[in-house]
This record gives C-alpha cells, sequence and structure tokens, in this order.
C-alpha cells in the first residue's frame, strides 16, 4: 500500500494530460476534471494530491460533493468514506474501494496518466 498518491514510472509525455493549474487547488480542495472521457476528481490533503473517480462506486453518488479530512474523502450521499493513499472503502459497507489515479506536479500544473483511466 501507497502513503500518498500513486504516480507512475513511464515518463511518455504522451500519456499525461494537464487537468488543472497548482493554483486552482489553492481554492478549492476538490476539482472535477475529465480525463478520457471519465470524470476525475483532483483531490487536495494537505500538501498531497490525489486522482480518483468522481462517482461514488457504492451508490455513484457524485464525490466532489463530499468533503476531505484526513486523507479521507466522505460521500455526500452515505457518509462511508474512502482512503485517499490506497482507496480502501471505510468498515461495513458492501463495495469495491475508490478507483486512483497516478497524478504528480510539474511547471505549476497538475498531471494524470490518461492511460490510467479507461472505462470499466
Amino acid at each position: 500500500m501507497s502513503d500518498g498518491p500513486i504516480l507512475a514510472d513511464d515518463d511518455n509525455p504522451a500519456r499525461w494530460v494537464a487537468v488543472c493549474s497548482r493554483e486552482r487547488l489553492t481554492e478549492q480542495t476538490i476539482v472535477c476534471v475529465n480525463v478520457a472521457g471519465l470524470g476525475v476528481l483532483i483531490v487536495q490533503d494537505g500538501e498531497t494530491i490525489y486522482a480518483c473517480e468522481r462517482a461514488c462506486p457504492h451508490e455513484q453518488a457524485d464525490l466532489s460533493l463530499g468533503r476531505v479530512a484526513d486523507r479521507r474523502l466522505h460521500c455526500p450521499r452515505h457518509l462511508a468514506w474512502f482512503d485517499l493513499a490506497d482507496g480502501s472503502m471505510s468498515p461495513g459497507w458492501p463495495s469495491r474501494g475508490l478507483r486512483r489515479y497516478p497524478v504528480r506536479e510539474s511547471d505549476a500544473q497538475i498531471w494524470v496518466d490518461a492511460q490510467a483511466v479507461v472505462p470499466t
């Protein structure tokens, strides 16, 4: 398990997509973006930045309406939470974990690995 965001080793620039400025994350904790046709959230908790799916895997709620606290993204519909570091869901919920995607910061931009964002 990782203790931070997923970082891809592949430096192929064609696979990375700039999704928002670093400055935007200082104004908003959760930013909604579209990568490869899918809704993705860019989430900042403290100094760490994460990228994850936008729809809750349990009830498809819009997680951008949730809140972030202590490395957890709280669902606005059923009040469960997801650990941003490993995607696991709070105990007692019958659902898969949250999909997370490789993310990195470069040149004052936040980038997501578009090849990792695939429809399921």
